[in-house]
Order: C-alpha cells, then structure tokens, then sequence
C-alpha cells in the first residue's frame, strides 16, 4: 500500500455536521454487592469526557492531520461546554448552536475493571428555531469546504438532512453520510452513503447470498442517486460499490476491544482521503485500516496520523 499522504491530509477541509454528544466515563473499582439491591457498588476512581457522535467524527479528522470544522447543536449547560472545550483541545473548529430549551445529548457510562456495567442517556430532539440556526451555519461554511460528513445518529440535528443535501449539491461539495434508521430516501442525492451490516439490513433486507447483497445495494445506489455505497461489515471487512462494479477489503487482522465510535472513524478517514481526490477504493482501504486500529481501544477514540502511517510500512 503507498504511504500514508501526512502532507496532503494537511490541505482535507472536512465540515462535519449532525449529531454532537459528549461521551462521559466513570471509571471505578467493584468490591462488593449493594445492600439495598442485587447490583454492583463502583467506587469511582476516574472520570473522563470524550468527544462523541459528529463530534468524534471531526476529531479522527483533526487526529489524522486534517482541517476539521463542526457544526451542531448542545445545549446551553455544562455538557456543552464541555464539547467545545474539547473540539478546542483536539484542533476542531466547533461553530456549536446552544439549544437554550434542551439538552446536550449525553451518554454516561459507567465501567468497574474495564468492563462497562451501566448506561445514562440524557437527549431530546432540539427546537425548529435551532435547526434554523443551524442550516444558517452549515451554508456559511460550505464554500471553504471539500468535503462535508452528515453524521446522523437520530437525535434531531440532521431531521432536515434533505435540504443540507441539496445546499452541498448546488455547492459541488461531495456529501458523505452515516445513516440512521431505514428510510434512506432522505438521503437521496448524497455522494456517498455509509450503512453498516445490520443498517443496510433494515434498509434492504437481509440476504443469502453476496450476489443477492450486491444486486440490492446496487438497486439501492441507483434510487438514491448515490455515486457510491459502503457497506462496513464488522469482521467481513467492507464492501464498496460504485457504477463500476463491486470491491471489497478483509478486515484487519486486529483484536477487538470495543467498537464505540468504530463508524465515526472510518467516516472521518474516508472524508479526510476523498477531501484529497483519492479514490473510493483507496479510501476505502485506508479506512479500513483505521477502523481495524481503532477497535483496539478502549471506548470513543481516534487513529491519528502516526498510526496510519506505521501501518502502511
């Protein structure tokens, strides 16, 4: 494989927009059962804030060396400034809306001897006036852009994602999309389009053979007026497909500690590579192996640059 492109990375503008959430870990010891019920007693030792959802996206682009600018949405609470606090801190540009009605999306977990044992979630679809502000936001950045990632995790920040489709098209900014849910004629129109294994099952169904799979992603490309496809496979690697066909890469021959965030990586390294003319393939290989490193870690993290780089020698 050619060397990781570190100088050409340096000139990637990626605008990431959609969903921001902050990843909040509490790490303890457990010793001991309640008294009051049938459940572990933590005794927290460590905490630790991550960026998550459209915000780890944009920092594994700041991480592999690129110009990484994220437009969101918070709220007007601690949580929030937390987020651009820490985009600050990972070479992110946070153009944040703070929802004075709602709240920072948050996810807090809670984990004794590296095993996780409990999940908050705090979230709450944000107000129309917000999502003005942020449509707002989003046409002001398009034109210093090469790239822009939609990063959908159905917490509202992408419930007009038809309308910030069409902005990038009429911009001739390629639109890459990881997409929630089973509906994806919202996302009609978009350069590339990012299912994994079980979301392209609830968009096309399951199936039973490669050529079964190949014939309705392809069908599926067509009606959505995609240039490209991409199927993250988890253990079955990835496959590609584009009006020339199929292609597909193994997965990395790493151990997975944990997939948090695994998605948002590969995300990132796709936007970073395709921001510098590489090819669907090509960027489809350096994601790839991304994603096989990234699963290595523990919780929300990133790749960086040296990383990449030390697995293409």
């Amino acid at each position: 494989m050619n060397p990781f492109p570190a100088e050409a990375i340096a000139r990637s503008r990626v605008l990431v927009v959609g969903d921001v959430m902050l990843d909040r870990y509490w790490f303890g010891e457990v010793d001991r059962i309640s008294p009051e019920a049938p459940v572990p007693v933590v005794r927290v030792a460590r905490r630790e804030d991550r960026l998550g959802g459209a915000a780890n996206v944009a920092r594994n682009v700041a991480a592999l060396g690129g110009q990484a600018t994220l437009v969101g949405i918070v709220g007007a609470d601690e949580a929030g400034e937390a987020i651009g606090r820490l985009a600050g801190q990972a070479g992110v540009q946070a153009d944040l809306v703070a929802d004075t009605e709602h709240p920072t999306t948050l996810k807090m977990r809670v984990l004794g001897r590296q095993q996780q044992l409990l999940r908050v979630d705090f979230e709450q679809h944000p107000a129309l006036s917000t999502l003005d502000d942020l449509d707002a936001r989003v046409a002001r950045h398009l034109a210093q852009h090469d790239v822009v990632v939609l990063s959908d995790y159905a917490k509202g920040a992408l419930d007009r994602v038809e309308s910030l489709i069409g902005q990038a098209r009429a911009a001739g900014v390629p639109v890459l999309v990881d997409p929630k849910g089973d509906d994806y004629t919202r996302y009609r129109g978009a350069t590339l389009v990012t299912p994994n294994r079980s979301e392209m099952q609830q968009a096309v169904g399951r199936w039973n053979s490669e050529s079964q799979l190949t014939e309705r992603a392809q069908r599926l490309r067509a009606d959505l007026d995609l240039e490209a496809l991409l199927v993250t496979r988890s253990e079955q690697g990835m496959t590609l497909f584009t009006a020339d066909g199929r292609e597909h890469v193994d997965a990395q021959a790493h151990e997975v500690f944990d997939v948090s965030g695994a998605g948002d990586t590969v995300l990132a390294t796709l936007a970073a590579m395709r921001g510098i003319g590489q090819t669907w393939v090509e960027s489809m290989a350096w994601a790839n192996r991304a994603g096989g490193i990234v699963v290595g870690k523990l919780g929300t993290s990133i790749v960086t640059a040296a990383e990449l780089a030390g697995e293409s020698t």
